[in-house]
């Protein structure tokens, strides 16, 4: 294998597993953010506030974008990663 083919490979998984994680970190943001403006605004330090909500973002996200995430691996695989080691 060339090494253009290589890198070329490696950048295209880097965007693909960016693409993937984009939706999840996102909702980490946004509910951290808020929850933490909330315990600022009302003075309240309980450490389960930030952690429950937090989680349950996350997890609604991940539901909710599942069908993408698999798309959108199952398609690098079969358009880059196959044909790269069937051809070789």
């Amino acid at each position: 294998m060339q090494e253009t083919v290589f890198f070329d490979t490696l950048r295209q998984g880097l965007w693909v597993a960016t693409l993937i994680s984009t939706p999840i970190l996102v909702a980490a943001l946004i509910s951290g953010v808020s929850v933490g403006l909330f315990q600022a605004l009302t003075s309240i330090q309980e450490m389960t506030l930030t952690f429950v909500p937090k989680l349950a973002a996350i997890v609604l996200v991940f539901w909710v974008s599942m069908s993408f995430m698999t798309t959108t691996l199952v398609d690098f695989f079969q358009n880059e990663i196959v044909p790269l080691i069937a051809g070789a």
